[in-house]
């Protein structure tokens, strides 16, 4: 058990790490790492991983706002709307089953995965704040990512970034910056929500935010030495072989060997497509977008 809380509160670092280093990727480690490590049931490793990911970010936006890449405007607005939206995905993720949850979950990190190894759209001309926030997109989009965020805890960071940078002009560093001011509002929207159902160990969870806090401040002050093409990608194949893990733990038999089957074939069929070139008819979509 000793071993366990020690590589629990080891691997809080790297949540921290991710989220300071990306602007997302806390829920998408955390709630795995406390539900098959810690051993949480489903619906507390979720309300957990708010918790953790919204202080985490809390801290983050300030180290980020000192090197003026937070937008408070733009991310004031998108947040209230997520807020509105995590708060009543919290609430009914409180009542399905956790097993429902986690399929979600997992089919969410794999489609994060997805859009961290295709690449992101560039950030329209000019890479500052529009003058002009189209509101109602601003509102809708926020609702949308806010349900998703407070139903299965994660799905904040990697679909605010890109919003904010087609809706709100935003250069990558100003989006992620702002991206965590978004994700704050958005976790602790999401945490009342499932606390009106939910209970946490607040002592463990107190450990794990502290260590996640410790790394996002380190992560913050790399983002600008590690090349972020490499580390999307690398982070990338992680979160996909993740949740092809929670999917194969989740899915009950035999559907549950369907994931590693699916995850082989699409192995041999990308390394075949590399060597091929661009000859192979999935070339276009294995090339990055701009």
């Amino acid at each position: 058990m000793e071993f366990q809380i020690v590589l629990v509160l080891g691997l809080a670092v790297v949540v921290g790490l991710a989220l300071g280093l990306l602007g997302g990727g806390g829920s998408i480690l955390m709630v795995p790492l406390l539900t098959y490590v810690a051993g949480m049931e489903p619906k507390e490793a979720i309300a957990a991983s708010l918790f953790v990911v919204g202080v985490t970010s809390l801290v983050s936006v300030f180290t980020h706002a000192r090197g003026g890449n937070v937008r408070w405007r733009t991310g004031l607005v998108f947040g209230a709307a997520g807020m509105a939206g995590a708060f009543l995905g919290g609430v009914a993720g409180g009542y399905l089953p956790g097993a429902v949850l986690m399929i979600a979950f997992a089919l969410m990190m794999v489609a994060t995965a997805a859009a961290m190894l295709r690449g992101g759209r560039k950030p329209p001309p000019g890479g500052g704040e529009t003058e002009t926030l189209p509101l109602r997109r601003v509102v809708l989009d926020g609702l949308a990512v806010g349900a998703v965020t407070g139903l299965v805890g994660a799905g904040g960071g990697f679909l605010v970034v890109p919003a904010l940078m087609l809706l709100g002009g935003l250069s990558m560093p100003a989006a992620v910056g702002t991206s965590l001011l978004v994700i704050t509002m958005k976790s602790f929207a999401g945490l009342g929500g499932y606390l009106t159902t939910v209970s946490v160990d607040w002592a463990l969870v107190s450990a794990v935010t502290a260590l996640a806090v410790a790394g996002s401040l380190v992560g913050s002050l790399l983002t600008s030495r590690v090349p972020e093409a490499a580390l999307r990608k690398v982070f990338g194949i992680f979160v996909l072989f993740m949740g092809l893990f929670v999917l194969a733990q989740e899915l009950p038999a035999p559907y549950g060997l369907l994931p590693p089957v699916l995850a082989a074939l699409v192995a041999a069929l990308v390394l075949g497509c590399r060597l091929i070139g661009e000859y192979c008819p999935l070339f276009p979509l294995l090339r990055p977008r701009t």
